[in-house]
């Protein structure tokens, strides 16, 4: 893979973690009754907000065509996480799929910035910038354990 393909394979991976972030959010939201819990994911849907916005303003500059999560991927999500909270929506379980679905973004994004010899330094900044957001909201969400 060349220099162009991998850096735009890495920004649309960094999107796509980022807007299954927030998917998840969405999802369980409605489920959470600690208003505490409500406003630590309303603050974190707010930031994968923002670090979408940098990304997608960066990749139309790159002239980069985002791809979207797929639609079966989505579904999938949704479905899981409605399934695991319907069961027990205590605040411990709802905390513990977050963390689990942020380790996962976390470990997704860690082996990119690992590649950063492979990576341009705008798209190395703005995936190490989503992995502190995500090492920050895995160490918030720790709390409600």
């Amino acid at each position: 893979m060349n220099f162009d393909d991998y850096n735009k394979k890495a920004i649309n991976d960094a999107y796509k973690n980022a807007h299954i972030a927030m998917q998840s959010i969405s999802d369980i939201l409605p489920q959470v009754k600690d208003e505490k819990m409500k406003k630590e994911l309303n603050k974190e849907f707010n930031g994968y907000k923002k670090i979408i916005k940098k990304i997608s303003t960066f990749m139309a500059q790159q002239k980069v065509q985002p791809e979207d999560v797929n639609v079966f991927k989505k579904m999938m999500l949704k479905a899981s996480v409605k399934t695991k909270s319907i069961f027990n929506d205590s605040l411990n379980n709802i905390a513990e799929m977050m963390i689990k679905g942020t380790v996962l973004g976390i470990t997704e994004l860690t082996a990119m910035v690992n590649e950063k010899n492979n990576l341009s330094e705008e798209v190395s900044a703005l995936i190490e910038e989503l992995l502190a957001l995500e090492e920050t909201y895995e160490q918030d969400l720790k709390k409600f354990l």
